[in-house]
């Protein structure tokens, strides 16, 4: 009996924020599902070890690095003109990478607050300026949020408030990323991009994004990551592996058009599809959101 060929076979996928983390576990587990992997990094250092890291779970893995900040906008374009010169269709594009509450306020290279501008603007420009591969790709594009984004709604006055909020700026980025989302699954249908647009939060689990990140303005891991850690050990809360699960089911499964997934408790458990939470749903909001996001990117951008 021939072996079933891997779902994921020559199709190519591109996965940020895979240099440590939930990251790593998806591109691993893409890799074990066949697809060829883009992994852009800020540390080459970092994407190094996380190409051994992965191949040593995948022998035969096709992978590589490519450049990226998601912090500036040059960084982004340089990496979007690359694999655009390349012309390989994209057929799935993961966007995971992120910053968590800084404790003073930072910002990107182009003068963005650093949460705002890396979660949602940066991987909004990667997509937009990657729509042309997506689109010969039919790709699926599977957009990372956070259950800090569950409640409340799109706030543009505190995105980048006078008095900086470190939380307050982490969670409109992240309701940022689910409008974006919607409204990339809209615009996809009605302008006939043959693209899907799919959602995914993590839960809660001792990732990275709690651990101290210098460059950032953390100079120490946050004190909830230790207190995570032994929930997770006790499984109230989920792994980093059990966090990449939910990502990977929206950038697997058939049909999963403008679908949202997650663990089955919010804070952990088994990957299932979930309701969508109520700042996600406003078509008024997705729509404002991203003209403003369109604005703030430039033209340059635009697929």
């Amino acid at each position: 009996m021939s072996p079933t060929p891997s779902p994921l076979r020559g199709r190519l996928a591109v996965v940020t924020g895979a240099s440590d983390g939930i990251g790593t576990v998806i591109a691993t587990r893409l890799a074990a599902l066949g697809a060829d992997l883009v992994l852009p990094v800020r540390s080459s250092e970092k994407g190094r070890r996380a190409l051994e890291t992965l191949r040593r779970e995948v022998p035969d893995a096709v992978a590589s690095t490519r450049a990226l900040d998601l912090a500036s906008l040059d960084s982004v374009h340089a990496l979007v003109d690359g694999l655009r010169s390349e012309g390989r269709p994209v057929h799935l594009l993961v966007n995971n990478a992120g910053v968590m509450t800084p404790p003073q306020r930072k910002e990107t290279a182009d003068g963005f607050e650093l949460q705002w501008g890396t979660n949602h603007l940066g991987h909004a420009a990667l997509t937009l300026g990657l729509l042309p591969l997506l689109r010969e790709g039919r790709a699926r594009v599977v957009h990372q949020t956070s259950i800090a984004a569950r409640r409340g709604r799109f706030d543009e006055a505190a995105i980048d408030a006078p008095t900086y909020n470190a939380m307050a700026s982490y969670v409109q980025s992240k309701i940022a990323i689910g409008l974006f989302a919607e409204e990339l699954q809209r615009r996809s249908r009605t302008e006939g991009w043959n693209l899907s647009s799919a959602l995914a939060h993590p839960g809660v689990s001792p990732t990275n994004l709690l651990a101290a990140q210098p460059g950032a303005g953390r100079e120490r891991e946050l004190g909830v990551r230790r207190v995570i850690r032994v929930l997770s050990r006790l499984h109230i809360t989920g792994s980093v592996a059990s966090a990449a699960e939910p990502a990977v089911l929206a950038a697997t499964t058939p049909s999963a058009d403008g679908l949202f997934f997650g663990p089955s408790r919010l804070i952990g458990g088994p990957a299932r599809p979930a309701d969508l939470w109520t700042p996600f749903r406003d078509a008024g909001d997705a729509r404002r959101l991203w003209e403003l996001t369109v604005d703030a990117i430039g033209p340059r951008f635009d697929g």
